[in-house]
């Protein structure tokens, strides 16, 4: 049953041939037997969880179907903010702290019924692709808990890939949903910036943060996407978009360009032959295969940002920070304001200039990250990476950048079984179109 999609656990729901209190518990035991080893979780919400089973069930009994997520359980990253439950961003200086208000988006999947059965360690502060730097300790991978789940949003991946919940929301600032998604063989995507509200999550960069679920299915992402998008007006930074829901119809067969300059560089063997079969898989569904290029971003958007994010908290309580993200504020702060405009300013060009990409393809594909995920020992031995040194998020940061959706999506194995991804990406609020050709690639694969 926890191996089961969103999109089939809700018909089983929605028909009453499945409790939603008999599949949270489940959920629930399943976090019992497996988190000790993976610690995927910080906080396990179990009073919280099998109070909204059993209201869903309840409902649901009643013919009060909301959709869809009524009565699947779910995880969330822990920066989103839960009322009442705590929020800790993987961090010391957290560690206790409890918000008052939900973020949009907890308040959104709340509206829709899920069942949230708890907050998923993460990157301390969302700083990092590993998911090792934590307060709560190293996240491992379900696929081999040897090697990391990635990162940011480790825990979200970790969680969603040895079913102990059936989806879950993390962020993304350099690919924080979509390398993990990527090294635990899930399903991970970044929304359009702006289209996902970020209110009442704890920021990493302003710039560049997004919201995304991570999830089995394309599909099961579509109903997740569908529940948390939407304009927000409390939220400054979120757009109007056109209304859509994600249906999945793909009406013709989409002009794919295959950014090979910049992307294709230094791929780890296994990841490049993975990619050049799903680029036949792909040929052959129709599609007109061709190269293209895309305009380099600026890179000294984020750091200064993250220091002003947390230069109140770092100047008056530095130890309670990990050993890292001390040393990645302390270079942060270094970076002058000249520096950091002139950044902002490119970026909004490169936001511009993406737009004539599109005027000639539909589609954009990479490898999601260049290489395999690491060994958790490797990552220990090597805690005080710089950002710029950490090569799996290197693929996925300019779409970050770019600010346009860019999903991340199983594509075959190394030889050491580990997942690969592969990473398409679409025009600024062309979710619709992604999801639906992801999903035609998805099944391709088959």
């Amino acid at each position: 049953m926890l191996d089961l999609s969103i999109a089939q656990t809700s018909e089983l729901l929605r028909h009453k041939k499945v409790s939603p209190v008999e599949l949270t518990r489940a959920c629930l035991r399943r976090i019992e037997e497996l988190n000790p080893t993976l610690n995927a979780f910080i906080t396990v919400t179990h009073e919280t969880a099998m109070s909204q089973a059993r209201i869903a069930e309840n409902e649901i009994q009643q013919g009060n179907w909301r959709g869809p997520l009524h009565g699947i359980p779910i995880g969330l990253k822990d920066l989103i903010d839960t009322a009442g439950i705590r929020t800790t961003c993987g961090s010391a200086l957290f560690a206790e702290r409890i918000p008052t208000e939900d973020a949009e988006v907890t308040k959104r999947l709340r509206d829709a019924g899920a069942i949230l059965v708890g907050k998923q360690n993460m990157q301390e502060f969302a700083y990092g692709g590993t998911s090792v730097s934590s307060h709560f300790g190293p996240v491992r991978n379900p696929i081999n808990t040897q090697h990391i789940a990635g990162g940011s949003s480790g825990g979200s991946a970790a969680a969603v890939a040895s079913g102990m919940c059936f989806g879950a929301l993390g962020t993304d600032t350099g690919g924080s949903v979509r390398q993990p998604a990527a090294f635990c063989g899930l399903i991970g995507l970044k929304p359009s910036y702006g289209h996902v509200s970020t209110r009442g999550v704890f920021p990493l960069s302003w710039s560049l943060d997004h919201v995304g679920p991570i999830c089995r299915t394309v599909q099961d992402v579509a109903i997740m996407l569908d529940a948390i998008s939407g304009y927000d007006s409390l939220d400054p930074l979120s757009v109007q978009s056109p209304p859509e829901k994600f249906s999945l119809n793909l009406d013709h067969n989409p002009r794919i360009g295959v950014v090979r300059d910049f992307f294709f560089s230094d791929l780890h063997p296994d990841i490049e032959s993975a990619v050049e079969v799903a680029i036949e898989v792909i040929r052959k569904l129709g599609c007109e295969v061709v190269e293209e290029t895309v305009p380099a971003i600026p890179t000294t958007v984020q750091p200064p940002e993250c220091y002003a994010i947390h230069s109140k908290y770092f100047n008056e309580s530095p130890e309670l920070y990990r050993p890292l993200m001390q040393s990645r504020l302390k270079l942060a702060s270094t970076i002058d304001t000249l520096t950091y405009v002139q950044a902002r300013h490119e970026l909004d060009r490169v936001r511009r200039s993406i737009e004539d990409v599109f005027a000639r393809v539909d589609l954009l594909l990479t490898p999601t990250t260049p290489v395999p995920p690491i060994t958790i020992e490797e990552a220990l031995s090597n805690p005080m990476l710089p950002p710029s040194a950490e090569v799996w998020l290197k693929n996925t940061r300019p779409f970050n950048a770019f600010g346009i959706p860019a999903i991340s999506v199983p594509c075959g194995f190394t030889k050491a079984g580990l997942p690969i991804g592969l990473q398409i990406a679409g025009p600024r609020f062309g979710e619709a179109m992604l999801l639906a050709f992801a999903q035609r690639f998805e099944r391709a694969r088959r």
